[in-house]
This record gives structure tokens, sequence and C-alpha cells, in this order.
């Protein structure tokens, strides 16, 4: 699948979802930080670069209640898979003679 956004680009965009959510909750990069358990200056580097390890970004969602929206990941795939499986299977039951 070919994907429109860069690397960079979906890790701007993971940071800037976490720094709204941390703002809606009217949290500090302090707060966030300390209720993630992760260093001030590693939350700061992820909210200006989106640069973080997969351990630590997780633990920021786990702070957020955003866990159970990467569950959906694999799932929303392999639904679409399923879908077009059914399309391709419609199509060959039309073209029997």
């Amino acid at each position: 699948m070919v994907s429109l956004k860069s690397a960079p680009e979906v890790l701007a965009e993971l940071a800037k979802m976490v720094r709204v959510q941390r703002l809606k909750r009217g949290w500090t990069q302090t707060d966030m930080a300390r209720r993630a358990g992760l260093k001030l200056p590693t939350y700061i580097v992820f909210e200006r670069s989106g640069r973080i390890s997969l351990l630590r970004f997780l633990k920021l969602l786990d702070v957020l209640d955003l866990m159970k929206d990467i569950n959906e990941i694999g799932r929303i795939t392999d639904q679409q898979a399923v879908r077009l499986a059914d399309l391709m299977q419609e199509r060959k039951r039309g073209r029997r003679t």
C-alpha cells in the first residue's frame, strides 16, 4: 500500500495528537512526563520532533486512555481485506456462463 505521508510527517502528527490531548486535560509537559514515568527532556523532544521509543509512546497513550485505539490498527486492515475478498468473489460468480 502506498502512503501519502512520510514517516517524519506521521511522527509529527502523532506528537501533535498527544499534545492536543494533553492540553485538553490542562496538563503541563511536566505533568504529562510525570504521569507517564518519563523524564521531562524525553517528553519535550517527543512533542517537538515526534521521536520516542515505542514503549514510551505506549506509556503516553496509556496515560491518555488511548491504548484501545492501538488495538484497532490491525483489525481495520483485516476487515478491509475481507470486504475486498468478498467483492472479488462476487465478481467471479457474475462471470460464469
